[in-house]
């Protein structure tokens, strides 16, 4: 691949310099969903090149109104591995890390999330969003005076919005209008374990009801809920905002001023 007439325009705007630092980051990316699948294209498409895609699910009819690699032709596929092979058809010379898998109290030392430059956290469970915070905040103060500092982004709930004008990036303590942030502060607070670092997160104080003439059906196709308490709607003009502005966030902050 012809990197340089590929990642021309990028380039144009931030320096061959920045570029080849884009390039040699390391990404891990925890949930390939609506937010996660997201980012993960920007970060390649923008000249990132060496990512870990972390997810335990296939894809699902259901997820076809808003996730990137699903499709009818896809249904039934391992979601990060359908992912592997979408950003090597964007970028063939990228390194591809492809983990079919779940981030829990169970798994989560199979990860060294210091060994990255950038964290980002796209995943549902409320319980497995609260451990990975806490992990990769800890990795962010453990590395935060280094030469190549662990930076952790964090996507809040995404679901129940339509209007895109309202999603906003703040710092977690700082995240008014969401049930996922305050719901993830009440579990901290009473588990008496905080964050050992301050990091933004992506969110809208947007709250729209499910349609009562919408039911919710049963998928068929091998999907999990990851111990949802309920399933809400979500339209892929809010998710994949969501997923690209988490993007944009690490490549804002990895850009050396232009």
């Amino acid at each position: 691949m012809n990197r340089e007439e590929v990642f021309n325009r990028t380039a144009l705007l931030i320096g061959r310099d920045n570029l080849d630092r884009l390039g040699k980051a390391r990404v891990i990316i925890f949930g390939m969903g609506g937010v996660g699948s997201w980012a993960a294209e920007t970060l390649v498409r923008s000249g990132f090149s060496r990512l870990t895609i972390v997810d335990a699910d296939r894809i699902a009819l259901s997820n076809i109104n808003r996730q990137l690699p699903a499709t009818t032709s896809t249904i039934g596929e391992v979601k990060v591995e359908a992912m592997k092979k979408r950003l090597l058809d964007i970028n063939p010379d990228a390194e591809i890390e492809a983990i079919h898998d779940f981030y829990n109290s169970s798994t989560q030392d199979r990860y060294v999330l210091t060994d990255f430059d950038v964290v980002i956290d796209a995943i549902d469970s409320l319980s497995d969003k609260a451990l990975l915070i806490l992990e990769a905040t800890e990795a962010a103060a453990a590395t935060a005076k280094s030469e190549r500092p662990t930076r952790f982004y964090s996507s809040m709930g995404a679901a129940l919005k339509m209007d895109p004008s309202r999603i906003a990036v703040a710092e977690f303590w700082k995240v008014k209008g969401c049930p996922l942030a305050a719901a993830l502060r009440r579990k901290f607070k009473k588990s008496g374990e905080f964050p050992a670092r301050k990091f933004k997160c992506v969110y809208s104080d947007e709250l729209v009801a499910n349609h009562k003439d919408a039911n919710e059906l049963t998928d068929h196709t091998g999907a999990m809920t990851y111990n949802k308490v309920a399933t809400n709607g979500a339209m892929m003009h809010i998710t994949a905002i969501f997923g690209i502005t988490l993007a944009s966030l690490a490549i804002r902050e990895m850009v050396v001023s232009c």
